[in-house]
């Protein structure tokens, strides 16, 4: 039976971030994630999620200045120091909050910088990052997103990243493997979930088009969660989705397919 972890960047947003730990407990889930913990103290989010005993699946490393359009900085040339810097703050999150897994987003392509710069740059901040938080017994997981919705952004399939992994050689370093993005960009995502499992640390869920609840689109999301299980992954996946029209009513989804959240 899959785990389900709610993404509270996504789900429950009709109320502040800091209620929604409380709306997450009352839906069923056990499990949260979220984009990014650094506008509130450890403090704050560990108390949230002690009161409505919650556990936490990953958040992002920094990402530079979201609100300007970074979507990540580690394959940016020029950067590494704020790539490092943000990197430390995440382990003492991470500690903090018992997160066992950390996301890195790459960013956007920068158009003084060839394709081979920006390579050598991600390769390098992610071998760093891999070193430091398997001292800190901490997974990495490095998510491809579809060039559709961040024109520009560096790695886009699933194969570039395994390509990264092997060149990063760390074996705390492992794929998120985000089922909307991959659609968009790829498709065969059985396909892909066979073939990569075993390097798979995370897993996100959002339908296609519109990036709504698993039913509204088109991707079998029933056949997808099966071979999941078959597969034998055991961690969670996230529900990464833009709800419609509302979260309480996206979730009808879960029963509808036979699952508990």
């Amino acid at each position: 039976m899959p785990k389900f972890a709610a993404n509270l960047t996504m789900l429950f947003n009709e109320v502040p971030f800091l209620e929604r730990f409380a709306l997450a407990r009352q839906a069923g889930f056990s499990c949260v994630e979220y984009l990014l913990p650094y506008a509130y103290s450890v403090n704050e989010l560990k108390a949230r999620l002690q009161d409505n005993s919650l556990t936490q699946a990953l958040f992002n490393l920094h990402c530079g200045d979201w609100a300007a359009g970074d979507r990540g900085i580690a394959a940016q040339p020029g950067r590494e120091a704020e790539f490092r810097a943000g990197l430390a703050q995440a382990v003492e999150y991470a500690r903090g909050l018992g997160v066992p897994r950390l996301n890195c987003l790459a960013g956007k392509r920068t158009p003084q910088h060839s394709e081979a710069e920006h390579w050598t740059a991600l390769v390098q901040n992610v071998k760093f990052a891999a070193e430091a938080l398997h001292k800190e017994g901490l997974t990495l997981v490095v998510e491809a997103i579809n060039q559709f919705d961040i024109p520009g952004f560096f790695l886009n399939r699933t194969e570039q990243v395994a390509r990264l992994l092997d060149e990063v050689k760390m074996p705390n370093v492992l794929i998120q493997y985000d089922v909307y993005h991959a659609q968009r960009q790829e498709g065969e995502l059985v396909a892909t979930l066979r073939k990569q499992i075993a390097r798979i640390g995370h897993i996100q869920v959002a339908d296609n088009p519109g990036r709504h609840q698993p039913g509204t689109g088109e991707i079998n999301f029933p056949f997808v969660f099966q071979e999941i299980d078959a597969l034998g992954y055991e961690g969670y996946i996230g529900l990464e989705y833009v709800p419609a029209p509302d979260t309480k009513s996206s979730l009808g989804w879960a029963k509808q397919f036979g699952y508990k959240l």
